[in-house]
């Protein structure tokens, strides 16, 4: 099966948003500061934001913590258009951990993460129905490491489910990588390497000593 380019669907539902006469507005799902930065960027001009940082696999509750400071940090320097507000979402680590029961050993970037896209985005979903919003979408598919044909695969499923259109979208299109880490640098964030999760980290710290030899 052919893989749709997520980004040109983007650029054409943005080009019939620039021809309406309200902004509208935008649930967006987030994992921490850096990954949110180009998107942020780039959308504030067509919506007004909400950034929804919900991230049960983030661990510990300290790293947790840190990154929703920082998503804050950066939403209050940036010179965005429009409105931009955060939500910080409950920390429920129970949520995930069952999800993950017996799916510990899974290599990242498997199932069991597919999974943890769902857990969020279905959370995501459920805000932006209740607060009323126009979309709803996730900065997740800004990481190389991140599938963007199964983020916007879920994000449809879930559009259809509640009823709130799903912002179709692949961010580490046109450089936004690249783009999210000189923001970072900019704003001086602090970048973690690691996806938030303990066995993501696990799998960072194993890198890390096969490459200094440790």
């Amino acid at each position: 099966m052919q893989k749709e380019n997520y980004q040109i669907v983007l650029e054409r539902t943005l080009k019939t948003i620039e021809k309406e006469e309200r902004r509208p507005r935008l649930l967006l799902h987030s994992c921490c500061g850096p990954c949110s930065s180009y998107a942020l960027e780039y959308l504030s001009h067509y919506f007004d934001i909400t950034v929804y940082y919900y991230n049960p696999n983030i661990s510990p509750a300290a790293e947790f913590t840190h990154r929703a400071e920082e998503q804050q940090k950066l939403i209050a320097q940036m010179p965005l258009e429009g409105e931009v507000s955060c939500i910080v979402g409950e920390y429920d680590p129970e949520t995930f951990f069952a999800m993950a029961k017996g799916r510990e050993q899974e290599p990242e970037g498997g199932q069991r993460c597919f999974d943890c896209y769902t857990l969020r985005l279905k959370k995501t979903a459920e805000a932006a129905k209740a607060g009323g919003f126009d979309y709803f979408t996730t900065t997740l598919s800004i990481s190389p490491h991140k599938n963007a044909q199964v983020l916007n695969a879920i994000g449809k499923e879930l559009a259809e489910t509640y009823g709130v259109s799903y912002l179709f979208s692949d961010f580490k299109k046109k450089n936004g990588y690249k783009r999210s880490c000189e923001l970072s640098e900019q704003y001086h964030l602090y970048r973690q390497d690691y996806c938030g999760c303990p066995f993501s980290k696990a799998e960072a710290e194993a890198r890390r000593k096969a490459i200094h030899g440790e």
